[in-house]
């Protein structure tokens, strides 16, 4: 744990996109962006005129150094992106440009470089979600999700000041050295910033990289501590949701609950883009430890017009516990994110801080404003979170138009998919 840090968290990417370009226009030194993918005509501003990740970066590299580190691409075409599209995507984003452009191949077999990060300075880091790329769905969309005829996107980063920063520099540092040979300068100490402690955990594959050759895996050790240390109520929003090792410790927390009134809200997407299976096959072998006593309860997003509705695709990794901790990042609760692929996730024990950013996304999803959101959490999954998205899944399942974007997730129980986990686990993810 790092003290005296600054973070805020930017939910959205109409939120945190703007707020990345004006950071990047701030830059006096060097410039540091890792991802799973980039597209370089992405808008980062679009209100007015478009502000292009490529133009943006290039205008930089004439006055500082600017490095982008992305994976390499999955090495059989039947994966996207391929090794072949990212070349490309490497000679649109740095051709006529100072920007240098790293593509790292040192993975897993069939595993990928998934963390998002970018440090500004050594000064500021942002840690999240949110991948500077349109591939598999556009990042931009509002707190509002209108239905814009195509997936809508709920993701979210972290905007980080303080000691925590060199961290994050510091394994940029790392993975930069590794793949391309040169030994950058050494990371600046930040300056305290606030009143925050942040952890930077991560998770890097055993025998990948020289500098860890016994991996990191952080990320797992922190949610399972938080797991089986919470007391009321697990908030988590994530794109995935089949890591064995969280399905256990879920499993135990709801079949021997800390309370009487213990909750267990878990928000994810109504068709995530691999495993599928293994995650109803997993909520379904929780929904079977809760046996209806009222725990546990899982939900999905769906953007609305009309009698229109669309899915918004749950992005964000985000999980919130007894209002006390905290942690978001790039980190799925699968076996990529949490052995497989690198991985970067922030962890606060701040209460404010936790509090404050589950009544701002609770308020998004449940369309309130955050007044009207009793002060119980428990109380508030009880009287709005279930009942609304209770009676918008009756509402779809009888073909009439929804009122709330908030949608139950079907009580599926994919007993052949709880076995299929180490064999989705072939597929790469973004």
């Amino acid at each position: 744990m790092r003290p005296g840090n600054a973070v805020e968290v930017l939910i959205d990417g109409a939120q945190a996109l703007p707020a990345i370009a004006e950071e990047l226009r701030q830059a006096r030194s060097h410039v540091h962006l890792t991802g799973w993918n980039f597209s370089p005509d992405f808008a980062l501003e679009r209100d007015s005129e478009p502000v292009v990740l490529r133009n943006l970066l290039a205008e930089l590299a004439e006055r500082l150094d600017v490095r982008v580190l992305v994976w390499a691409g999955a090495p059989l075409p039947l994966f996207r992106p391929s090794r072949r599209m990212v070349r490309k995507m490497r000679e649109q984003l740095i051709k006529h440009t100072k920007i240098e452009c790293a593509l790292d191949a040192k993975e897993r077999p069939l595993h990928c470089h998934h963390e998002k990060t970018i440090v500004i300075d050594d000064r500021v880091a942002f840690v999240g979600g949110i991948d500077l790329t349109s591939e598999s769905g556009d990042r931009y969309d509002t707190n509002q999700h209108h239905a814009r005829a195509s997936v809508g996107w709920h993701d979210a980063c972290a905007r980080i000041e303080g000691p925590a920063v060199s961290d994050v520099a510091e394994h940029f540092r790392m993975r930069w050295h590794e793949v391309t040979g040169e030994s950058l300068a050494h990371v600046r100490p930040s300056a305290t910033a606030g009143d925050l402690e942040v952890q930077i955990v991560r998770t890097v594959p055993e025998h990948v990289y020289t500098a860890t050759p016994k991996g990191d895996f952080g990320i797992l050790e922190s949610y399972l501590r938080a797991i089986q240390a919470a007391e009321r109520f697990i908030y988590i929003e994530n794109q995935f949701l089949w890591s064995p090792e969280i399905e256990a410790a879920l499993y135990d927390k709801i079949s021997n609950p800390p309370c009487s009134d213990f909750r267990l809200l878990l928000l994810l997407p109504s068709k995530p883009n691999s495993g599928s299976d293994d995650t109803r096959g997993v909520l379904g072998h929780l929904i079977e430890a809760d046996a209806d006593d009222g725990r546990l309860l899982a939900c999905t997003l769906y953007a609305r017009s009309n009698t229109l509705h669309e899915p918004i695709y749950i992005h964000a990794k985000i999980t919130i516990i007894d209002d006390n901790w905290l942690t978001l990042g790039s980190a799925n609760l699968n076996e990529h994110s949490l052995f497989n692929d690198t991985e970067m996730n922030i962890v606060s024990h701040d209460p404010g801080l936790a509090r404050q950013t589950r009544l701002r996304l609770w308020a998004e999803h449940l369309e309130l404003p955050i007044e009207e959101i009793p002060s119980d959490p428990i109380q508030a999954i009880d009287d709005l979170w279930t009942p609304i998205s209770k009676d918008q899944f009756q509402r779809r399942n009888d073909g009439h138009p929804l009122t709330h974007r908030l949608v139950r997730l079907p009580n599926i129980s994919s007993r052949s998919g709880r076995a299929l986990g180490p064999l989705t686990g072939l597929v790469v993810d973004g």
